[in-house]
């Protein structure tokens, strides 16, 4: 950084413990904190498990090396984290914010309760799988083990982004707890997946889990489809690119996306569209802006020499999210930008222009900065560190903004648990050396959660590698 700025090695230490200890001091054992009431803030997402912000978390506290702070945190999992509740949780978000948090941590701290909690809350979630076909419900009561799925989505469909993000985690509970239930689990989504006719290619968002057929022909790399797709690259790589299924699935879906959603503006920025029985929406959610990321990662195993055009295409979709960005008067990017009407990269709709502290431009600043070291990914990376402490930033913590492009900041007053697991732990992994958790060692899951590469040699317990 040009001397004068203070160095962001040192700032984004100091953000994560202003919002440990804003957490700490307001909100303690719940989920998140609400850091302008100062108060805690329960998300239905978590049913009655509290601690999400605890488990969150743990990882970034642990690489960031606050030993206090992740003392304190392991002592709270260790006597208060319960899964014992009777209450309907979201199968998706305890799993990649809960099991990927404890798994994470016990593969930093080779601590035996965080595996040990992790198998537990794993074997909770089993019964989601309770259905016709395997594919799991979207919610479940952990205690009944009674399922079902969220009532607005396409005829009792379960997601494609939420069946499809338990992968990474699942293998690696099988590998931590010798029980194969887990890997056979997801392994036999894939199975569903693979006998279906693919419109165009494509995997629309909704699948029905009794009857094995796709619901409403929606498709989007955005919020309903997003992970689905990051983690078929994921699994091949976390396998020691042994997964061939993974692999062969992730760039046949690729091939898809580009001919049929990928598409230019008119003033030059490439931009993700969501598909709409056919029709495009020329529509971009933040949540899509990780995919730049995810073609820089997946470029290395591109077929047919197609390596450089997956890494052009991840900085392209990076410039994209940063004009986004650069287009608000806050310098922070909203919820979906659109192009059409003579519009470009910038929300239209006053229930897009929110922005609530999310993390996928700055992942894709960080995996473009650790492929291809261009300075202007950590440029753009200081920009966003410097919005969010003039405009995110309050006495008691991190608080989302309801309209980027005003100036009057009206601020949400929640402080999301995906802050501190995701966004600063990207922000620190982007202004770190490339050996602090090096990519052909680890692979981060769908909540910046990293879980160890597996190589088939591995006995029971990866070596730890940071």
């Amino acid at each position: 950084m040009t001397s004068g700025i203070p160095s962001p090695a040192l700032v984004v230490p100091a953000m994560m413990k202003h919002a440990w200890d804003n957490y700490k001091r307001y909100a303690w054992g719940l989920n998140e904190l609400k850091p302008i009431s100062k108060q805690g803030h329960s998300s239905n997402l978590f049913g009655n498990i509290q601690g999400a912000t605890i488990v969150d978390a743990l990882d970034t506290l642990y690489i960031m090396e606050m030993k206090e702070e992740f003392k304190e945190a392991k002592e709270w999992v260790e006597k208060n984290l319960d899964f014992n509740v009777n209450a309907e949780i979201s199968v998706f978000e305890v799993n990649i914010r809960f099991v990927g948090g404890l798994l994470s941590a016990y593969y930093l701290s080779g601590e035996e309760i965080f595996r040990k909690k992790a198998v537990e809350l794993g074997e909770k979630l089993l019964p989601a799988f309770n259905t016709p076909t395997g594919i799991p419900w979207a919610l479940l009561n952990i205690k009944s083990g009674i399922g079902r799925n969220w009532p607005w989505a396409s005829g009792g469909s379960s997601i494609l982004a939420e069946f499809g993000t338990l992968h990474l985690e699942f293998i690696h509970l099988s590998h931590l707890s010798g029980n194969l239930l887990f890997a056979e689990k997801v392994m036999n989504i894939r199975k569903v997946l693979n006998r279906l006719d693919k419109p165009e290619g494509l995997y629309p968002n909704y699948l029905n889990p009794s009857s094995g057929q796709w619901g409403q022909h929606h498709v989007s790399i955005g919020g309903l489809g997003d992970s689905f797709y990051e983690y078929l690259l994921k699994a091949w790589l976390m396998s020691g690119k042994t997964d061939e299924e993974g692999r062969k699935m992730y760039y046949d879906a690729v091939q898809a996306i580009e001919t049929h959603l990928i598409r230019k503006s008119s003033g030059g920025l490439t931009y993700i569209a969501e598909w709409k029985g056919g029709l495009l929406e020329h529509k971009m959610g933040h949540l899509t802006c990780f995919a730049g990321g995810m073609f820089a990662l997946g470029a290395d195993g591109a077929p047919n020499d197609k390596t450089g055009h997956h890494i052009e295409l991840g900085a392209e979709i990076a410039r994209t999210c940063h004009e986004s960005y650069d287009r608000t008067s806050m310098k922070l990017g909203p919820e979906a930008f659109r192009f059409d009407g003579g519009v470009e990269a910038i929300a239209t709709r006053q229930n897009e222009k929110y922005y609530i502290l999310r993390p996928e431009v700055i992942e894709t600043y960080m995996y473009m900065w650790r492929l291809t070291h261009d300075p202007k990914y950590r440029q753009w990376g200081w920009e966003a560190v410097e919005a969010l402490e003039k405009y995110c930033r309050v006495d008691g913590g991190y608080s989302g903004i309801r309209d980027v492009y005003n100036n009057h900041q009206s601020h949400d007053d929640v402080q999301q648990s995906f802050f501190l697991s995701e966004t600063l732990k990207y922000l620190y992994l982007l202004f770190s050396e490339d050996d602090l958790l090096p990519f052909e060692h680890w692979v981060f899951n769908t909540e910046a959660h990293p879980l160890p590469v597996l190589h088939k040699d591995d006995g029971n317990k990866e070596e730890n590698q940071k």
